[in-house]
């Protein structure tokens, strides 16, 4: 059984929808593009706003994802994934994405789903300072420890 929470969202477009589940049980609702811009290829970047403005409850935060189809057919995936929208925040929700193709400029339209938010559960960590961390069967590898 899926658990569901209100999320207060201020649509500053009234020609675009808020935040729409694709299909029953998805895990991201789609977040679309305000304003349409050129995304450079070879590592451009555009912040693209989304004419959307939430709030988030104090021990949840939304997560801002990139769309799968949208990295494989295009390389266009966000810069900063996970995005991250802290509770607090008010302001219009921008999406900053990135281009990773060698050689096609992309074109973001008004109203294409660019993102995706899912709505998470936080928690809030005491950090303890302490003497020695307990041992563990990983321990202090780092970056590719495994292997390949």
């Amino acid at each position: 059984m899926e658990s569901v929470i209100d999320i207060p969202v201020v649509v500053l477009d009234p020609d675009l929808p808020p935040p729409t589940y694709a299909r029953p049980g998805d895990a991201g609702a789609d977040l679309r593009a305000r304003v349409p811009c050129l995304v450079r290829a070879g590592g451009g970047r555009a912040v693209v706003p989304t004419g959307l403005r939430v709030e988030i409850p104090e021990g949840f935060a939304g997560l801002v994802l990139p769309r799968s189809g949208l990295a494989l057919r295009h390389g266009i995936t966000l810069a900063n994934s996970p995005g991250l929208i802290d509770s607090g925040y008010r302001d219009e929700l921008a999406v900053l994405v990135i281009n990773t193709d060698p050689e096609a400029d992309f074109q973001i339209q008004r109203g294409d789903r660019i993102a995706q938010l899912v709505i998470q559960r936080v928690e809030h960590a005491v950090f303890v300072p302490v003497a020695r961390l307990s041992d563990s069967v990983r321990g202090v590898g780092g970056f590719g420890h495994t292997g390949r």
